[in-house]
Order: structure tokens, then C-alpha cells, then sequence
């Protein structure tokens, strides 16, 4: 396993996974929201996103977490591994509220400099965002693994316990 594909809607456990995925098997880890935004919470344009996931994309090794699903077919492409988090909405939120409360003015490890992260008000659209893609995220990503390849391993894991048996499975 040299190239592993991480997708799940937001608060599912993508950075988290592909970090303790990192230390288990010493690939490099990418973080998409390293791709997504500049400091300041400012967003590249689509182009430049898909220009740089290209990128590492064709590096020989990696665990690549996250969306801009404009690149998910090349990045499935390469991918030796699909892991699907599709954890339930309440737990993502859960874990989005909580994340967002213990990170508060402070930036993440999976996001640049200069983006800490904000809490009331101006989080609004991303809570829409979750909520309104509730289903069709779930639908885009469901398609998605439906068209991996055969030979290609797929995980598709559901709940907390099926993470940490995954994880289990990978240290030696």
C-alpha cells in the first residue's frame, strides 16, 4: 500500500485518520484543506485546487484526505486504497462543534497557517453546508466507490469501532 484515498463528508474523521494512518505506515499525509484555502480563510479558484491535487496525485506515495471531487476519478486512479468514513450526521456534528470549540482561535494541524479556526456567526454557511449536503454528499461519494475499479481495495467504515478495527489492522 503506497497511495491511499481518504473521502467522507465533513466532521467524519478524514484528518484524523490519515494522521494515525501517517504514523502507522510512514507515508506523507495531505490534508486537502491545505489545497482549499490560503491564509485568511481565503479559497484558491477550482483551477489551481485541481492544478495542485494533480500534483500530489502523482507522487509515489501518499494518504491524501478529503474532497474537491473534481479530482476524485484521477486520484481513485492511483490510489492502491478507498477509505470511505460514513459516519451519521449527529456524530460529524458532534465532532465539528467540538472541534471548532476546542480549536477556537487556533489553527488546526490540518489546515495552513493562518487559518485558525472560528466559532458563531461567520460558521453559519459551513453548518448549511453540512446540512444541505447531508444526502447528496453521501450520494456523490456513495457513486464514487461504485465506480472503483476492480482488484482496488475499498474500506468503507460506519462507525467508530470500524475505524478502530481498520486502524488495528494496519500496525504491525
Amino acid at each position: 500500500m503506497q497511495r491511499v484515498m481518504i473521502i467522507g463528508q465533513p466532521g467524519s474523521g478524514k484528518s484524523t485518520l490519515a494522521r494515525a494512518m501517517g504514523a502507522a505506515t510512514g507515508l506523507p499525509v495531505v490534508h486537502i484543506d491545505y489545497i482549499h484555502w490560503l491564509p485568511d480563510w481565503v479559497e484558491r479558484s477550482s483551477d489551481e485546487k485541481s492544478r495542485l491535487c494533480h500534483e500530489v496525485e502523482a507522487r509515489d506515495a501518499w494518504i491524501f484526505e478529503g474532497g474537491h471531487s473534481l479530482t476524485w476519478l484521477t486520484r481513485m486512479a492511483r490510489a492502491d486504497l478507498v477509505v470511505w468514513l460514513d459516519l451519521p450526521l449527529w456524530r460529524r456534528a458532534w465532532r465539528v462543534l467540538w472541534r471548532s470549540l476546542v480549536w477556537h482561535g487556533h489553527t488546526r494541524p490540518d489546515l495552513p497557517p493562518g487559518c485558525p479556526e472560528r466559532f458563531g456567526r461567520e460558521t453559519l454557511p459551513f453548518w448549511a453546508y453540512i446540512w444541505h449536503t447531508r444526502h447528496t454528499g453521501r450520494h456523490n461519494i456513495e457513486r464514487l466507490v461504485a465506480q472503483v475499479p476492480a482488484g482496488k481495495r475499498v474500506a468503507h467504515l460506519r462507525t467508530k469501532s470500524e475505524v478502530a478495527g481498520f486502524l488495528v489492522g494496519l500496525t504491525p
